[in-house]
């Protein structure tokens, strides 16, 4: 098991639909979220996603596949 921090940019159209959720049930990762600004108009969430390098790699690829940008995230968002 190998964890990857990763940040979705929502576009607004998106922000309400439950992409986080999908990734968590379509591919065996569990998804743990660091930090989030989520508002009417605009949403981001670091994400901390753990499983194999294929079940990340197939996940974030059916995420942006939705149309979520995903910018890799260096370091620990918050200690803990």
């Amino acid at each position: 098991m190998v964890k990857r921090r990763v940040k979705f940019t929502f576009p607004t159209d998106q922000i309400t639909d439950p992409v986080i959720y999908e990734l968590g049930h379509r591919f065996k990762l569990v998804t743990n979220i660091r930090r989030a600004d989520v508002r009417e108009d605009m949403g981001w969430v670091v994400l901390e996603l753990e499983g194999s390098e294929d079940e990340i790699a197939n996940g974030l690829a059916w995420v942006a596949e939705t149309g979520v940008r995903i910018d890799p995230v260096s370091g620990d968002v918050i200690e803990g």
